[in-house]
């Protein structure tokens, strides 16, 4: 038994072993579990410390993660935009007259239009209309070619541009409308 710690104690002759909590460094006795009020105190303040830094980063992340779903979904439906006036302009496609080559709506971009010369050939250029991650639906602001760059109402003969009728302001200071 030499070199090694004594886990118990000779009392009249017979050995006993030492309670657990009594020969463990820094241990208090089981009458003593627990926390004091002290300690109690110092873990709330650290945790209220804590919840004050978290809150407002998972706010920015959440914002962050929306912000780039909108960049995500501008992106998809403008590439489609310009993907259907392509194939317009290759006269792949039917147009009506008058309409530049655009889409006359974002519904049409989903249901796709038949290639010219194909009876049984249709191109879809969406699979389904985005829904506007700030607003919660499909109701994007839309522009025809006809239309002033910066207006807010559409024209209605074609789809030229599309954008968000979130009233936010991004984190960058720039309006999702702007977009």
């Amino acid at each position: 038994m030499a070199g090694r710690y004594n886990t118990a104690i000779v009392v009249a002759g017979i050995q006993q072993p030492l309670p657990r909590a009594s020969w463990r460094l820094g241990h208090r006795p089981s009458s003593q579990l627990g926390m004091t009020l002290l300690e109690l105190i110092v873990a709330c303040a650290i945790l209220a410390v804590l919840a004050t830094v978290a809150i407002p980063l998972a706010r920015v992340a959440v914002e962050e993660r929306k912000e780039t779903a909108l960049r995500y979904d501008l992106r998809e439906m403008r590439t489609a935009i310009d993907r259907y006036k392509d194939d317009a302009d290759q006269n792949k496609i039917q147009v009506q007259a008058g309409t530049e080559g655009y889409p006359p709506d974002l519904q049409t971009l989903v249901d796709g239009v038949q290639l010219t010369g194909a009876q049984d050939q249709k191109v879809r250029y969406l699979r389904e209309i985005p829904k506007d991650p700030f607003t919660g639906d499909t109701n994007w602001g839309l522009r025809s070619a006809q239309d002033d760059s910066d207006s807010t109402q559409w024209g209605g003969q074609d789809v030229f541009d599309v954008y968000s009728r979130a009233q936010g302001t991004a984190l960058n200071g720039t309006k999702y409308s702007d977009w």
